[in-house]
């Protein structure tokens, strides 16, 4: 596991701009973290890598949000759901032509997800740490580029 870390909200955008700008059709990332800890706004970097002009929201209530850019982005906080995924078809966004985002994502059995990289975010005083976790040959290329750049 390697770890970065942000000093502030800009510097996690900048960070997940990064990451949107890496990111290929299939590619799965699973946001790991307590409230507040920075996941969304982690997203809405991701969303800017990925040339999406929309206003990046939680999908916390609604479960997916869906946004269209260079590629889509399917947005989607698993935290209701629990253990019960088939309340919703996973297979769409996993399996998808688009980057899927699961929040809370390591409530979901693993084998679900396939080849994933996990990030966990931590506050850290003012700032955060992420912790990246590759799940496959697929994300630990990701992780790679991600780390490497």
């Amino acid at each position: 596991m390697l770890t970065m870390y942000s000093q502030n909200e800009a510097e996690l955008i900048s960070i997940g701009n990064r990451i949107g700008q890496l990111l290929e059709a299939g590619h799965v990332l699973v946001l790991s973290g307590d409230l507040g800890a920075g996941k969304t706004t982690l997203t809405k970097g991701i969303a800017k890598g990925l040339d999406i002009r929309q206003m990046i929201k939680s999908p916390t209530y609604t479960i997916v949000r869906e946004y269209e850019g260079r590629l889509p982005l399917y947005h989607l906080d698993v935290y209701r759901i629990g253990n019960d995924p088939d309340s919703i078809d996973l297979d769409d966004f996993l399996y998808g032509n688009g980057v899927t985002i699961i929040e809370w994502g390591e409530l979901l059995d693993a084998s679900i997800l396939g080849d994933y990289l996990l990030i966990r975010l931590e506050k850290v005083d003012d700032g955060r740490a992420l912790e990246f976790e590759d799940h496959g040959p697929r994300s630990h290329a990701l992780k790679e580029a991600i780390l490497g750049g």
